[in-house]
């Protein structure tokens, strides 16, 4: 896999406004410390906090939500140092077993997680037990927690009552991986905007480097799907650069990526609450 641009460019076409959230970003490692897990369905080059707080700062991005990734399985260890070292900066999304305990989740919850996360994607192993999800779900939502679920697309319409049974709100990331080359009006993504409209979900405009159909910048044919999400539902829509980019088929320059939002975001109303106010409303951010 490969290792992220080392020197990527500052913004260039907009200045991001005070309190700019990337609301899905990871640490990875470094190994010898925060081992990877011996069942993961890649390796990636260690990105460690360091990294992290270096492109924040040279984005101009404020805070941060850390998202557990599958590489780390349910050991939270790099997690929970990276949130420790951020006092504040940083809230988490962790991965945990349906053995979890409560004095566990009270760990991740006091160290600023607000979520767990599952991977219903085929080549990350596809739909999880559901019992095992269940589980999972009854320990956490009575601290308040929702759920991250990274999906294809085309595997939502499927998944809607297993949704919209849910007794917490939860997030489709990155845009549910829809395929752009299908165009805007294909059933995958009716399906997603037809789920904006439970007040329980919640979206990232994020993964423009996944979706554009050829991999490379300006990710021009993302825009309408982005754009299509906030008008849906602008209180519950996220951005995040997916730092360190895993599992891509070409690396991008984050600073592509924060230039994408004058497309994206581009009305500054758009750009406070999708960025700033909507990532406060559920996660502890200073």
């Amino acid at each position: 896999m490969a290792a992220p641009v080392a020197d990527p460019h500052p913004p260039t076409r907009l200045q991001l406004p005070a309190g700019a959230t990337d609301a899905h970003c990871h640490v990875f490692g470094p190994g010898d410390v925060f081992p990877y897990a011996p069942e993961r369905a890649y390796t990636p080059p260690d990105a460690p906090y360091e990294r992290l707080v270096g492109l924040h700062d040279r984005m101009g991005l404020t805070n941060g939500v850390i998202v557990q990734a599958s590489c780390h399985g349910t050991d939270n260890a790099a997690l929970l140092d990276a949130l420790r070292r951020g006092e504040g900066r940083y809230a988490g999304v962790a991965m945990v077993s349906p053995e979890v305990t409560r004095a566990e989740l009270e760990e991740l919850h006091e160290a600023g997680v607000r979520s767990t996360r599952f991977n219903f994607v085929a080549h990350l192993g596809g739909r999880p037990d559901l019992d095992a999800f269940r589980t999972v779900v009854e320990k956490v939502v009575p601290l308040g927690w929702h759920l991250v679920l990274h999906f294809d697309a085309k595997d939502i319409a499927d998944n809607l009552d297993l949704l919209r049974g849910l007794p917490c709100p939860w997030i489709i990331d990155h845009m549910g991986r829809v395929d752009t080359a299908a165009g805007v009006d294909q059933p995958a993504f009716a399906a997603l905007l037809e789920l904006m409209a439970d007040e329980r979900s919640w979206v990232k405009i994020s993964g423009a480097e996944r979706l554009t159909v050829d991999g490379t910048p300006p990710y021009d044919d993302v825009v309408p799907f982005a754009r299509a999400l906030v008008e849906a539902a602008p209180d519950r829509v996220l951005w995040g650069t997916d730092w360190p980019h895993p599992n891509v088929r070409s690396m991008p320059d984050d600073g592509d990526l924060v230039d994408l939002l004058a497309d994206l975001l581009p009305g500054e109303a758009d750009r406070q609450r999708v960025l700033v106010d909507n990532p406060r409303t559920l996660y502890p951010l200073s």
